[in-house]
């Protein structure tokens, strides 16, 4: 039925769990931030890199309106902001020193992370059965490519698209489009599969695509306002991948 699968991948292929508001985390990135020579307490540190995310922000939204193009959900770079805090205390600070420190940032508040059971075999199987698989992620690069190799799953997919090098995130048509442009699928043929009703289920039906919508831990709680084609409440991916084989 479907020749194309997109996943999203934070709750639907794995589960996360991360704090970003732990006090220890933000003493520890201003040390860190302190031992290339930048003075900053750790309260002012996680002020600074939040008033600088809301600030670029709403940059991009300016520029966006200022194009006349059509609205789009837009998704800073939070790479560029830790940059910017070094650049702020006139530190010289290149696109790489700054992905270390995201990495670092991304190690201290992630509590864990980990596959879902039988994600790795259902991709496995629908590869072997000539199918194409995307990734498509509101989410950081620099988190999330790190996060795909430590899961093993940086090779498994045709394409992956992550909102913060794409400048824009779901549901937002933007975004799906350049999914679909960039890799010439036709959305009738191609399966959502996402833990999101609004990002995910919505996005999916504004784009002419079908949706498999899978409730796990860290969903909101669903509206009922968009309906998918396939449902599994409860989150268990024996159901997720009995409907992905049967579809494929």
């Amino acid at each position: 039925m479907y020749d194309n699968y997109v996943f999203d991948f934070y709750g639907t292929l794995a589960d996360i769990s991360t704090d970003e508001n732990n006090r220890g985390l933000w003493i520890a990135m201003s040390r860190y931030y302190g031992s290339f020579g930048c003075r900053y307490g750790w309260k002012e540190l996680r002020e600074k890199f939040r008033r600088t995310e809301a600030e670029e922000t709403r940059r991009m939204q300016r520029d966006t309106a200022a194009s006349l193009r059509e609205a789009v959900l837009v998704e800073p770079d939070l790479t560029g902001v830790f940059q910017s805090l070094f650049q702020e205390q006139g530190v010289s600070c290149n696109r790489q020193m700054a992905r270390q420190t995201a990495g670092f940032f991304r190690i201290l508040s992630r509590r864990s992370i980990r596959l879902y059971d039988g994600v790795r075999e259902t991709l496995g199987e629908l590869r072997l059965r000539g199918k194409k698989l995307y990734v498509l992620s509101n989410a950081q690069s620099d988190f999330t490519r790190p996060e795909l190799e430590l899961l093993g799953l940086a090779d498994c997919f045709d394409g992956i698209l992550i909102s913060s090098e794409e400048g824009c995130k779901k549901p937002c048509a933007a975004f799906f489009d350049r999914l679909l442009s960039r890799y010439g699928l036709d959305p009738a043929r191609s399966l959502m599969i996402g833990n999101d009703e609004y990002a995910d289920i919505s996005g999916a039906v504004c784009a002419g695509m079908d949706s498999l919508y899978i409730h796990t831990a860290i969903s909101s709680p669903p509206q009922g306002k968009y309906e998918p084609t396939y449902c599994v409440m409860d989150g268990d991916w024996e159901k997720v991948a009995r409907i992905l084989l049967e579809t494929g």
